[in-house]
This record gives C-alpha cells, sequence and structure tokens, in this order.
C-alpha cells in the first residue's frame, strides 16, 4: 500500500515534530482522507527504525479491525496484536498492540510498557477530568515517563457549552501539526465533492439546550410532526441518487422516517443502538450490496462506518455539536465508481449552525460562558452568538427576534452553502503604500509569530507570518519568506524574522479574500524596479564592509 501524497506529508511532519519539539502532535485528516494507513506507516517506522513498542488505539470493535487489517497490508510481515474483547481477541505482548479503549481502559499495567500511542478519532479524549483515555495514559506513563502520544481525527475541536478546539498546553494534545484541506483532497481527486441545494432558513429559538445540546425529547416531537412533507421532499430531491443515509434523532423519529421512505418505493433499513447485532450486520451488508437504498440511522454510523457509494447525506437531527455535524456530512466524501459527487440535504439548519463544513467555526473557550449555557441559565442569539437570559425577546446587539413557535425544523433544506467553495467568494485587489512587522504573541501556549500590516488606503489587513511553526503553517511561512528574498536564508525565530524583515520588498497590491469574517491575504502584486532596487540594496547590505576586510586581510596576513 503506497501512501498519497498528504499521507506522507503527514508522515513527515509527525516524525520531525516528534524528534525536535515536546508535547504531543495533533494530526487533522479529513473523513475518508485514510487515517488508517496513516497509523499503519507511524507504528510501522516506530518499530522497524527505531524498536520502539506501539499501541495504536480506537474506540469501537469496527475501528480497531479495520486499522489492524490496514496495517497488515502496509507491513505484513510485522508482528501485531488485537486487545478487544468484542473482538475476542487478548494478545498481550506484540510489539505493535491495536486495542479498544473500553478493553484496556484499566489493564495499563497488564499490557507492559509502550513508547507511542496513536489514538483514532482522539477528539473523543475529555479536555479535563479522568475517563477512559486519560485513564489508560496515565497508567501507560508509569511504566514509560517519556511516552508520547499522536493524535489523529477530523474534527479537532469539542463541545463545550460551544465548540473549541482539543489542542491546548493543559490537554492530551499540544497542537496541530499537520492538517490536510478538505479543498485541496477535492480537488486534487481524493475526496468526493458535497453540494447542497438552497430552501429556506429553519427556526430553532424556542428548542432549549442542556449541556450545550439541544433536548432530544422536544427535538424528536418537532420532528415527528414533519416527517411525511419532509419525506416528500427528500425523494424527489434525491430521485438520480443511488445510497441515502438519514441521521435522525431518536428511535421513535427514526422509525417514522423509515417507514414514510418505505410507503413511498424508497427501500429503507434502520439501526440504532439497540439494533441486534446480527441484524444490524445484515441490514449494513444489504445497504453495502445495494439491496438497500436508504439507511436510516440514529447516533451509530456517524463514526467508523465506511460506505464509500453513499451520495446523498440527510440530515433530520439539528445538533449544536460541530463534531457530529461534520461527521454526519462527511459520510459523503468517499469517492466511489461511477459516483460524481454528494448531495447534502440539510432539514436540520446545522450548516446555518455551524457554516461550511471546511470551515466550521470553532472558538477559544470561555469558562463562564461555557458554564452558565450548560447550567440552562442562558441562550445565544442565533444571530450573532451573544449570551442571553432566557426570557429575551429581542437581542440587543443584532435584533434577532425570537418566537415562541414550537420547536420545529424544516420540510425543505436550508439555503447555505455546505463546501465553502460554493460560496461566492468576495475577492479584491488593494494597493499597498507600507507594511508595518511586529511581533504577534501566541495565546494560550501557542507559539509567538510575526505580523505584517498592510497599509492601504485607510485600511489595515493583517497576515500572519508563523516562522517558528512547524506543520503547515510553518510550511506557509518559509514559502512566503522565498517569494521576498529568494536568495537569502530564511529566518528561524520570530526575533530574527523582525529583525530582517524591513529589508524585504514591500508589494504594490495585495490580493485579499474578505467573503469570511476574518479577510485572508491571497497573494500580492510587486512593482519589477522597486524589487530590483530593494534587492541590490539589500545584497550591498551583506557585503563585508570595507574597514572590516581591510582589517581581516590585516590578520590574516599576520
Amino acid at each position: 500500500m503506497q501512501l498519497r501524497p498528504y499521507q506522507s506529508a503527514a508522515l513527515s511532519t509527525c516524525w520531525d515534530y516528534l524528534r525536535n519539539r515536546t508535547g504531543n502532535p495533533a494530526i487533522v485528516l479529513p473523513t475518508g482522507a485514510g487515517k488508517s494507513p496513516l497509523m499503519a506507516a507511524i507504528a510501522r517506522d516506530a518499530y522497524q527504525n527505531w524498536g520502539g513498542r506501539v499501541g495504536v488505539i480506537a474506540h469501537t470493535q469496527e475501528l480497531v479491525g479495520q486499522n489492524f487489517d490496514k496495517f497488515r497490508k502496509v507491513a505484513p510481515d510485522l508482528p501485531a496484536g488485537i486487545y478487544s474483547a468484542s473482538l475476542n481477541r487478548r494478545d498481550r505482548f506484540d510489539p505493535i498492540m491495536f486495542m479498544q479503549i473500553q478493553s484496556v481502559a484499566h489493564r495499563a499495567d497488564a499490557l507492559g510498557k509502550f513508547d507511542l500511542l496513536l489514538i483514532d478519532e482522539g477528539h473523543r479524549i475529555p479536555l479535563k477530568g479522568e475517563g477512559r483515555y486519560r485513564r489508560f495514559i496515565e497508567g501507560c506513563r508509569r511504566w514509560s515517563p517519556n511516552l508520547r502520544v499522536v493524535i489523529l481525527t477530523a474534527t479537532p475541536y469539542r463541545l463545550q457549552g460551544q465548540a473549541v478546539p482539543i489542542c491546548g498546553p493543559d490537554y492530551i494534545a499540544t497542537e496541530i501539526a499537520y492538517e490536510a484541506r478538505i479543498p485541496d483532497l477535492i480537488a486534487d481527486g481524493y475526496l468526493s465533492p458535497l453540494i447542497s441545494i438552497a430552501g429556506d432558513n429553519p427556526d430553532l429559538s424556542a428548542v432549549h439546550l442542556k449541556g450545550g445540546e439541544y433536548i432530544e425529547d422536544e427535538l424528536a416531537d418537532a420532528m415527528i410532526r414533519l416527517v411525511e412533507r419532509t419525506a416528500d421532499d427528500l425523494v424527489r430531491r434525491a430521485a438520480e441518487r443511488r445510497a441515502i443515509i438519514v441521521f435522525c434523532v431518536n428511535v421513535a423519529h427514526a422509525e417514522a422516517v423509515r417507514d414514510a421512505l418505505t410507503r413511498r418505493g424508497v427501500a429503507t433499513g434502520l439501526v440504532h443502538g439497540g439494533t441486534p447485532k446480527g441484524e444490524r450486520t445484515a441490514l449494513l451488508d444489504q445497504f453495502q450490496d445495494g439491496q438497500l437504498r436508504a439507511m436510516v440511522n440514529v447516533n451509530v454510523l456517524s463514526e467508523g462506518f465506511d460506505a464509500p457509494h453513499i451520495d446523498c447525506v440527510v440530515m433530520l437531527r439539528p445538533t449544536k455539536s460541530p463534531g457530529m455535524y461534520y461527521q454526519q456530512v462527511g459520510r459523503g466524501f468517499r469517492m466511489a465508481p461511477g459516483k460524481a459527487n454528494c448531495l447534502v440535504l440539510d432539514y436540520a439548519g446545522n450548516v446555518l449552525e455551524h457554516g461550511p463544513v471546511d470551515q466550521i467555526r470553532v472558538r477559544t473557550p470561555r469558562p463562564g460562558k461555557a458554564a452558565e449555557v450548560q447550567a440552562g441559565k442562558a441562550k445565544q442569539c442565533p444571530g450573532c452568538e451573544t449570551l442571553l437570559p432566557f426570557g429575551t425577546r429581542t437581542c440587543p446587539e443584532c435584533g434577532h427576534q425570537f418566537t415562541h413557535s414550537a420547536p420545529d425544523h424544516l420540510d425543505r433544506p436550508v439555503n447555505a452553502p455546505v463546501l465553502s467553495s460554493e460560496r461566492e467568494r468576495v475577492v479584491v485587489s488593494l494597493p499597498v503604500s507600507s507594511v508595518k512587522y511586529e511581533r504577534h504573541v501566541g495565546k494560550g501556549g501557542k507559539l509567538d509569530s510575526m505580523r505584517a500590516t498592510y497599509q492601504c488606503g485607510l485600511r489595515r489587513v493583517h497576515e500572519w507570518i508563523c516562522v517558528e511553526h512547524g506543520g503547515f503553517a510553518g510550511r506557509k511561512a518559509l514559502e512566503w519568506w522565498i517569494r521576498r528574498d529568494p536568495a537569502g536564508v530564511p529566518p528561524r525565530t520570530v526575533e530574527e524574522a523582525l529583525g530582517r524583515a524591513y529589508g524585504l520588498p514591500t508589494p504594490a497590491r495585495i490580493t485579499v479574500d474578505e467573503t469570511d469574517k476574518y479577510p485572508q491575504v491571497l497573494g500580492c502584486e510587486w512593482d519589477a524596479e522597486a524589487v530590483a532596487e530593494q534587492q541590490a540594496t539589500t545584497l550591498e547590505a551583506r557585503k563585508t564592509p570595507a574597514w572590516l576586510a581591510e582589517a581581516m586581510s590585516g590578520l590574516s596576513s599576520a
């Protein structure tokens, strides 16, 4: 099995981080991009090149088996074992172990020393407290104080009253070392394009929250009332689709959706947490074989379910969790023969809630705000996200009107693009009169960077150059510097960059994408004469001064 270019880049970045940095890196690959082969390659290299013992951890038996099978394709001759009660395997002393966290959480002492742990779906690790993952990691550290952990995930955030990053100095994952971007993988033909259909916007402002998420019973009651009308619209819009996956709130809601689709001639199956194992396997096999055209589910097919032929994702379950939203949409990313794209029908307002799936909004944690939301003492305005008392009728910040209608979802999909590329981009070209460089202090334990501020008439546009970072940000900083100083050696520190920045040429114009909240500098245009003059001045400044050359010559003669 040959790694794809971005998997090879992630592998190289991972080892560079483990060799040269402290802490634990996170690697972000979109759903369908192939985390299993990457984990197999990391485990192979750790064992072959360094003699290390590796543990690969997942939370379901399906993922454990899938990761083990991929390892066998990458390294068929290397010794490896499985510890999973669900798979009836309890190997203990193999140098490479594939483990189900539920089976090993309390058994770190019985499994011996590990040098490296790879955690699949690592966003499941609690940010604080204990939990199975943290308990096992701490148990392993008693054997190996220098244990390193690599987190692999498609969703580097958790719901803590709001969406917050999983990386930080106080968390298991220190920072994101490598991230493959969804638009790039779609453009390169590794992921299926997603398309969405314009519709109307739902109003879920009357749905109560608990722990930062919608209250399930209220949500399910509302959904069931619109099942028949939703089914009519769904069948019409998905008429040309061959494999449909539907996400519902609870079992009663899912059963109503299955029955409605069946009455409309769509062969439909249903799986949920209470479906017997044998029945579940049979239904999923029928869906994979094409005997069932639609598969309705409740919280069981969001992660670890690999059905590349899915070409229609239907969301009937609103969620405040960006991870759940991403995992649902992500079922449509995989490529399959004859599949041109995947249609996403969002009847739940999730795209409006979280943004395009490749630009999900994640915020820095604000403990007081999260605590109030989780305690049920406040609500968030869906227009501007201001925290407000539950009794507020009109948001004082943006004017949003809260209704008193029953919680509802639509019988038509929402009018919002599921990919940022579907939106009409707002790109402008601005003249630059000057550039100011200064240190930008990283927050929350993050590394500092150099901030470039372009003066464009009365406007200022900022760009951050992360010269001390690794992974994608570090490579972008390297490219940024080389474009401006191709003959020089790029700086390694922010201090060095600031000392040399004012010797760089000033662009005549910058191209800026203003579509999103924060403008992004896409490129620069240069005045050829000004650049040549700047480079000549820089080269002259690099020459050894005449007085120093004469002194050095005298010392050499002596």
